[in-house]
């Protein structure tokens, strides 16, 4: 039975009004945009649109016939017209004079440059010659989920004649290429009346004479397969539930102890970045009879298999009796068996010109009353391969309900996901920054020195958690660094390093966004200033509750978190020179800081055999963004030196040795050295940034 959001039929989007004074290139993009804006019409990254327009030839000044499609690598949903790639129509028929037949067809791609009008420089996709050669002027390549279920189904061709008559047609399994559009060609000039084609196992060809009828016959005819749907697969989901559904509290319990083992065990050969859904889609397949068999059977679309690999692993846990204590002892085990598997399918299916196997272990984790995990080198891949299954688990979800699902045969499996063109467009791609892959979570994130830090380590691919105790701080911080990086490379937690349980919740709260933890920036701090005998017992210990017991709560998590990781991990404190070099009216500061480099000391010797490191960065004087310099702090060390708050930044640059002033973004850099490999043979170190202090060098 579908469920609500799959029933809801899709609305018709397309706005006269905003389309009537629209060029033909600006309605394709309108159209794009309409069809990418609902993952049930298409996923990320998938889909393609095109358009036929009469357009002045820039060197002969003729009016000539270009090909307008999506450009390689593309995203319909998002896709500006710089997105789309222009190309002769004359010359792409020119191409069937040299086709040399299927056995070579991707040599043909080599050929797409030369027919590139105006010199654009977007990439002709592979789909290219699909649109090419349907002899209509707008054409709509999509992957809905309910067209797929009838693709994957064993009597596919029979389910379309049922559904769509002669509207529809159907051709067999063949994969995207040039033989295809040959194929759509043939289909098309044999079935002049068709509006759209059913490609098996892969998803729906529909056109128009306009842009606005072919976005219009696209939604017709998805919705009139989810009416279909509705009407005809109506027991219950996957053969119905076998197990229970955990509480929403406990599923995430679950997945915070679940995700950073998992990504320690696969993260060797690259860092991962984790992602976890626990929607109703996913819940219904997790908890069904049919989970195993269905999940053994893989994908049928070829974007759904390219993003999720073969198929998926199913982590032994029983939510009936959920201790999950066994199913972490066995994660070790399942998973090798995971990539010994892989690397048999590698071998049985390898071709004489196969590029090497790549990473075997699995992208996609089912784990019964729970939810989903998924792992990939980014959080928006490993969000959009989560996206994808969820396609799948859809479209096993319709086929297993009117027919029997069929997935990508094996062979056809591979040759896809080692395509020769495939591996090209990888080895492309530019080389991954020094901290992709890694997460990082900062303390006092949203100041100064934090904020700063955290865009540091995103400049180099690091996915950032925020945590601090200013809330409207850390909103702003988030908004910012989103904003610059993207949103799935930041989070933030409201935190008090002081409070064990929220340092708890805090750290569960990443690893839960995230899937693990590779950095910890402890900054979180205060600083006061009073002759001792002013000092207060409450001032005293304020001090040591957040600039040494916060020190300590924060770094025993993160501690935690990278045993069990098993991975390694990095620590770096952000101390003061005070804490080497005594300063007047400020006894329970200095102390405190005292502490902190002396803590960081204790870690790296405990860490050490774990290959946790623990290094120090020791600033002075970061006036600049600093919320502690914005409060009485700033008139304090002023009365402390006798003179005006306005001298006090002068005053701080001229005691140095180097006469220059510290700011927010030179203690990032110290930071970021010590985060990355470049140290990664140094640990219990300090590296003081305060522009030379004899007082506080550390020899």
């Amino acid at each position: 039975m579908l469920d609500k959001h799959q029933g809801a039929r899709l609305a018709n989007l397309w706005d006269d009004g905003k389309a009537a004074g629209m060029t033909e290139p600006e309605k394709l993009l309108y159209r794009s945009n309409l069809l990418g804006s609902d993952k049930r019409i298409t996923n990320y990254g998938g889909g393609n649109t095109s358009a036929k327009v009469m357009e002045k030839d820039p060197l002969t000044g003729e009016i000539v016939e270009v090909l307008w499609v999506k450009g390689s690598g593309g995203d319909v949903g998002t896709i500006k017209m710089d997105g789309f790639s222009t190309l002769y129509m004359d010359k792409l028929r020119a191409l069937k004079g040299i086709y040399r037949g299927v056995e070579f067809e991707d040599e043909m791609v080599g050929y797409l440059p030369h027919c590139t009008f105006n010199l654009n420089p977007r990439a002709a996709s592979i789909d290219t010659p699909l649109h090419a050669y349907v002899p209509k002027p707008h054409v709509d390549h999509m992957h809905p989920d309910a067209i797929i279920a009838i693709a994957a189904s064993k009597n596919s061709r029979e389910l379309t004649s049922k559904i769509f008559g002669d509207e529809i047609g159907w051709l067999p399994w063949k994969r995207p290429g040039y033989e295809l559009g040959l194929w759509l060609e043939k289909f098309c000039q044999e079935n002049p009346d068709a509006r759209g084609v059913v490609l098996e196992s892969h998803g729906l060809f529909t056109w128009g004479d306009t842009a606005k009828e072919a976005y219009e016959t696209t939604i017709e005819i998805i919705n009139r397969a989810i009416a279909w749907f509705e009407t005809e697969n109506t027991g219950p989901a996957f053969g119905g539930r076998s197990k229970p559904v955990l509480a929403a509290a406990d599923r995430a319990a679950i997945a915070k102890k679940l995700m950073p083992v998992i990504r320690g065990l696969i993260s060797a050969g690259e860092s991962k970045v984790g992602h976890f859904d626990d929607s109703q889609a996913v819940l219904d397949f997790v908890t069904s009879t049919s989970l195993e068999p269905l999940a053994a059977l893989g994908t049928s679309c070829p974007d759904h298999f390219l993003r999720t690999k073969i198929r998926p692993l199913v982590v032994d846990f029983d939510p009936a009796q959920p201790d999950v204590g066994n199913t972490l002892a066995g994660l070790p085990e399942a998973i090798a068996t995971y990539r010994a598997d892989y690397a048999a399918y590698d071998e049985r299916c390898k071709r004489a010109d196969s590029p090497a196997m790549r990473d075997p272990n699995a992208v996609v984790y089912l784990v019964p009353g729970v939810g989903m995990i998924t792992f990939a080198k980014d959080k928006a891949t490993a969000r959009i391969s989560a996206e994808f299954y969820v396609n799948a688990i859809n479209v096993m979800r319709g086929a297993s309900g009117v027919s029997t699902y069929v997935g990508l045969p094996e062979q056809e499996a591979f040759d896809i996901e080692y395509w020769l063109l495939e591996e090209a467009k990888l080895q492309r791609m530019p080389k991954p920054k020094s901290l992709a892959g890694r997460i990082a979570l900062v303390t006092g994130g949203a100041g100064g020195i934090g904020k700063a830090t955290a865009n540091r380590l995103m400049q180099e691919g690091a996915c950032v958690v925020l945590a601090d105790i200013d809330e409207t701080a850390l909103e702003a911080a988030q908004t910012e660094l989103s904003t610059r990086y993207g949103k799935d490379f930041v989070r933030s937690v409201n935190m008090n390093v002081t409070s064990e349980a929220a340092v708890e919740s805090g750290f569960g709260d990443a690893l839960l966004a995230f899937g693990g933890l590779d950095i910890l920036v402890s900054n979180a701090g205060l600083a006061t200033s009073a002759a001792v005998e002013d000092t207060t017992l409450a001032l005293w210990n304020k001090n040591m509750d957040i600039l040494a017991t916060g020190y300590f709560l924060v770094s025993r998590e993160a501690f935690r978190i990278f045993r069990n990781q098993k991975a390694g991990g990095n620590v770096v404190f952000v101390a003061s020179k005070n804490g080497l070099a005594a300063s007047p009216g400020a006894s329970a500061y200095c102390t405190a800081k005292a502490a902190e480099i002396h803590l960081a000391r204790c870690l790296a010797l405990e860490g050490a055999s774990a290959q946790i490191r623990v290094n120090v960065v020791n600033p002075d004087a970061v006036l600049r963004g600093s919320k502690i310099w914005t409060g009485e702090w700033k008139e304090q060390r002023a009365a402390a030196y006798k003179m005006d708050v306005d001298e006090l930044e002068a005053h701080y640059r001229e005691r140095s040795m180097l006469k220059l002033s510290v700011f927010p973004e030179d203690i990032a850099e110290a930071i970021y050295f010590l985060a990355s490999d470049m140290s990664a043979k140094s640990t219990g170190n300090i590296v003081n940034v305060d522009a030379g202090n004899a007082q506080s060098f550390t020899r």
